[in-house]
């Protein structure tokens, strides 16, 4: 064997020179040795066996010149020296560094080791593969397998020690009793909810079942009888006989507040009272109806007379106009006329010079100055007709103005119109909101980025609201989602209302498909917010209050289940809880 390698040693030698075979040999261990020093010999079986390979256990007795002579262990990529001896490829570039700037000596027989000298044994390195070795979970793992094989042996051996790959779980275990560990045993596992089924980790499940699961059965909060699904606790409500409402003939007048059921029973058995209620309320209403009736004939009738007023002073402004326009030509033509006679008087001042150098006689100087008086006259009939028509055209600025004020009223008494015939008075509102893909264009390209729809009133006498809404979002929602707020706005009544506002405010977009799948999220206010407090009178109103977030705008326009923009139409709606609120 050692007479093998030493003829490989010198067949190497012969290829060339021995100049250029040094070169050849100090290039490619060069090489070798800064590839070992950034990351080491990658992908190779011998760098995977480096940790275990003084544990390894052989079929056969290990032979002296396969032990590594620095770590004494078994070779794992050999490189052969000058003197014979053997070495592992990291055990040599070990040396290597920590022999700089003397040159190393085997620690066999104390040769010095060259570079130059030093290469790669792969006989020896295809014998060392061949060989033999228990697998190193024996006894547990009887297998025999070649050394090159061990590794990949490993990756499938059943005794292998691996770690639980679960978060949090810190167990070690043999291979073929890992799987069980992660799917029945281990505390860190993650397993479906038995009512929602959503996966869960199983040492969280007993939480999420007591505080978070939305398909557990609790106990009704109002003490009913009923389990009720934890997601269906807010529709339950809407039917539980335990909870306290209102008589549904409260807006009429009736104040009988109990449990649903036993308001049910007052219903059924006060028929005749609430009738007399509603008849009386519904007289209430025809008597403000017609208020209202008469008060939009008498808008109606100050709009016809203001219309009629706009007409006359049109008629009025069309003589002045016609007028002043044949004044401008006379002007023009005066001013052509002055020009022409400027031009005779420099003419005659011309002439007049030359009658005093030449010493004329008196007739010729009476006529010139009969000419210059004639000039004199025109020339002041022209400025009189400027004076006037200045005057005109003051007396037409002045017929402007009036004629605007007029027309700005008459859109004010028709704006005020058009809301008394729109007013909502029970606390609802459904606001149209067309055009919504160019508006929301409009509003992600920073044109005006908030809509605002008609007021409404939460009573003949309550407070006074508005939606505002932002299509391309607001806040935290911009170019995102749909935002959706409330405003209170200064009313006539504001002072004898109870502030600040604390009445629960529902926000929804309706489902225009027919299949009722509204979307709706509802806030209660907070009583220390600025928003919630009396408007001041001065103001225009308060700070909106809502969410930025209401809908994402992927969903709001093409849902699963539901059609909330329909012919690029969007409806939103408001309702504002009328408990609590007594009508003055």
């Amino acid at each position: 064997m050692m007479s093998h390698r030493l003829m490989a040693t010198a067949d190497t030698k012969l290829g060339g020179s021995p100049e250029s075979s040094l070169q050849s040999e100090e290039s490619k261990l060069g090489s070798e040795e800064s590839r070992m020093r950034s990351t080491g010999p990658v992908g190779s079986w011998e760098s995977e066996l480096a940790s275990i390979q003084h544990s390894l256990k052989f079929v056969l007795k290990l032979r002296e010149e396969f032990v590594c002579p620095i770590c004494s262990g078994v070779v794992l990529n050999p490189q052969q020296n000058s003197c014979g001896h053997i070495y592992c490829f990291h055990c040599l570039q070990g040396l290597l560094e920590s022999s700089s700037p003397s040159s190393p000596v085997c620690p066999v027989d104390g040769a010095v080791i060259t570079p130059a000298e030093v290469f790669q044994d792969n006989c020896c390195k295809r014998e060392i593969s061949s060989l033999e070795v228990f697998c190193t979970n024996s006894p547990a793992c009887t297998s025999v397998i070649t050394l090159h094989q061990l590794q990949e042996h490993l990756r499938s051996c059943q005794h292998e020690q691996l770690q639980c790959t679960n978060p949090g779980c810190r167990a070690v275990l043999q291979r073929r009793c890992l799987q069980e560990h992660l799917t029945n045993t281990c505390l860190h596992r993650t397993e479906p909810c038995p009512h929602c089924g959503q996966p869960h980790r199983l040492s969280l499940i007993q939480d999420h079942v007591q505080s978070t699961c939305p398909d557990v059965e609790v106990d009704c909060p109002s003490s009913c009888s009923q389990k009720v699904p934890r997601h269906k606790l807010t529709e339950h409500r809407e039917s539980c006989p335990e909870v306290h409402v209102f008589c549904s003939y409260k807006k009429f007048g009736c104040s009988v507040q109990d449990k649903r059921g036993k308001v049910k029973l007052h219903e059924d058995a006060g028929v005749n009272h609430h009738m007399l209620l509603v008849l009386r309320s519904n007289t209430n209403l025809e008597q403000q109806v017609g208020v209202l009736q008469e008060e939009v004939l008498l808008r109606q009738q100050e709009a016809q007379a203001d219309g009629l007023l706009l007409a006359g002073l049109q008629k009025k402004i069309q003589p002045l106009l016609q007028q002043s326009s044949c004044h401008e030509r006379s002007v023009a033509t005066a001013q052509r006329t002055l020009n022409r006679q400027e031009d005779v008087l420099s003419t005659v001042q011309l002439e007049v010079q030359q009658v005093s150098r030449g010493l004329p006689g008196l007739e010729e100087l009476e006529q010139l100055r009969k000419s210059l008086d004639a000039v004199m006259q025109e020339v002041s009939a022209v400025e009189a007709l400027r004076e006037h028509l200045g005057t005109l055209e003051e007396n037409l600025k002045h017929q402007s103005g009036l004629l605007d004020l007029h027309a700005a009223q008459l859109s004010r008494n028709m704006q005020h119109l058009q809301e008394l015939e729109a007013t909502s008075y029970d606390g609802k509102l459904i606001w149209k909101i067309q055009d919504f893909r160019k508006r929301r264009d409009a509003e992600a390209k920073g044109q005006p980025l908030c809509l605002s729809s008609r007021p409404f009133h939460t009573g003949r006498c309550g407070y006074k609201m508005a939606i505002k809404a932002y299509l391309n979002g607001d806040g935290e929602g911009r170019g995102t989602h749909l935002s959706l707020y409330v405003v209170l706005m200064p009313g006539d009544f504001d002072a004898l209302l109870p502030w600040p506002f604390r009445q629960t405010v529902s926000l929804s977009i309706l489902d225009q498909s027919g299949a009722g799948n509204h979307r709706s999220l509802n806030f209660r206010p907070d009583p220390t917010s600025k928003s919630f407090q009396q408007p001041a009178a001065d103001s225009v109103s308060n700070v909106a209050s809502g969410f930025s977030c209401f809908v994402p705008l992927d969903k709001l326009e093409t849902p699963q289940n539901a059609a909330y923009v329909k012919d690029d139409t969007l409806f939103v709606k408001v309702k504002v809880d009328m408990a609590g609120l007594e009508n003055l």
